[in-house]
């Protein structure tokens, strides 16, 4: 049985052993009770209407510590990239100058905003980033997109983390998540603090009950001891730094008025009397086409070969290149430049022929506003539908943290499946679910 289990997998992060114990056992008692566990521990995702509960799978994703210290390396390696062009982005764009990226990535960025507080040295402008991994079919581990506006799920990781130890045989060592992030998160976010604050007061800042990760945000401001504000009842003179978790994260909305959170916080962030995690102007990072990029940057600020690569993307600004990429659309992902949860992303090898002809009409009608991706084939991992395990595929949001230690990565980070045989989205808010993730010592 176990050599039949093993050729209907893809990902090699399974336990053996583990895996044949859940076979012989209950399968659908097994997701049964961690279900029960997730609705008693109140554990949602999204809002009004859309909220639903977290989809928890209890079968584990592992890394051994060999492959996953060099995908921490890698991952540190580009946050610290990312950082340096959010920098250089929002001063003297030299890799620009240097023609290392095209001038439309800076000069069409609907996030490059001039009114955006000028970079404080030594303060990166993302603190936290949140990085999606996937697997391709020779093993690689790729980075599928890069996140530095607002990444969540950190909270989702070490739930997982909990229900699967109340629910699982004993298992082997692995690295403790939960102290983890409320270690690396404390020391991002306490970094972010004014010149010469010691002892920073730190409040998480949401949109309140309409933002989809609500659930996260309370339980993190929890985790940490401090305090949940809503826009209502902000008071900046109060905190030394915000933890930003809002939807809105903008200067200038779309008719050129300053946003509420501008409104709020953009004067004491100009003047170094707060700290804002993540600044103003960290979506020209999240955008897309720099994704591109982002091994170029690597190469440029750092003077170093990218340790982790990216699914390679294409820029179909370029004429050039725009012509590739329609000749092969039919094998290609389109997706929005300024996209976000999955939402408007065409797999062409997938799609119905009315969805490919739209995704190459946008691609020639449009091409700045999308950007065009090889089609990866995620690894697949043992899930349990409907009582027995079944292949679903995968990925990783993989978190790293800016503190005054420079870059170090949350252990394991948020496995996400998709629950729909054959899906390649994974995103909760596409039908997707969670694993939890051991990094074995």
């Amino acid at each position: 049985m176990r050599g039949t289990l093993d050729k209907q997998f893809t990902d090699p992060g399974v336990d053996g052993d583990l895996l044949g114990a859940l076979e012989e056992g209950d399968l659908a008692g097994l997701a049964a009770r961690v279900g029960q566990d997730v609705d008693a521990a109140g554990i949602r995702f999204g809002s009004g209407d859309d909220e639903t509960p977290f989809a928890l799978d209890p079968v584990p994703r592992v890394f051994t510590g060999d492959e996953w210290r060099l995908l921490e390396q890698g991952l540190a390696q580009r946050v610290r990239a990312l950082n340096e062009f959010l920098v250089d982005a929002h001063t003297e764009r030299r890799i620009e100058r240097a023609g290392r990226i095209p001038p439309w990535l800076l000069g069409e960025s609907a996030w490059l905003e001039p009114d955006t507080p000028a970079p404080r040295q030594g303060y990166p402008m993302a603190r936290i980033a949140g990085l999606d991994i996937v697997r391709d079919a020779s093993g690689e581990l790729l980075v599928l997109e890069d996140n530095l506006r607002n990444p969540s799920g950190a909270a989702y990781a070490v739930i997982a983390r909990r229900i699967a130890d109340r629910q699982l045989p004993d298992a082997p060592p692995r690295r403790d998540v939960e102290t983890a992030l409320a270690e690396l998160l404390r020391d991002a976010l306490d970094a972010a603090a004014p010149e010469g604050c010691a002892e920073p007061s730190v409040a998480l800042l949401s949109d309140g009950p309409e933002n989809s990760a609500w659930w996260e945000h309370r339980w993190l401001a929890e985790l940490l001891d401090i305090p949940l504000v809503t826009p209502a009842d902000l008071r900046t003179e109060s905190f030394d730094v915000i933890y930003r978790r809002t939807d809105e994260g903008r200067v200038r909305n779309e008719n050129g008025e300053l946003t509420w959170l501008a409104e709020a916080l953009l004067e004491p962030v100009r003047d170094g009397r707060l700290g804002l995690v993540n600044s103003f102007g960290t979506g020209v990072g999240d955008d897309k086409l720099a994704h591109a990029y982002a091994e170029e940057m690597i190469r440029f600020y750092l003077g170093e070969e990218p340790l982790i690569r990216s699914v390679p993307t294409y820029d179909p600004g370029d004429d050039a290149v725009r012509e590739e990429v329609l000749e092969r659309i039919d094998e290609l992902v389109v997706k929005p430049r300024f996209g976000h949860g999955g939402r408007g992303v065409v797999v062409c090898a997938h799609a119905s022929p009315e969805d490919r002809q739209s995704a190459a009409q946008m691609v020639r009608e449009n091409p700045r506003g999308v950007v065009v991706q090889e089609t990866i084939t995620l690894s697949t991992h043992p899930t349990i539908v409907d009582g027995r395990l079944e292949p679903r595929h995968i990925d990783l949001r993989a978190f790293v943290y800016c503190g005054r230690g420079g870059e170090r990565v949350l252990p394991g980070g948020l496995s996400r499946m998709a629950l729909d045989e054959g899906a390649l989205v994974v995103n909760s808010s596409q039908n997707g679910g969670a694993k939890d993730t051991w990094v074995l010592r």
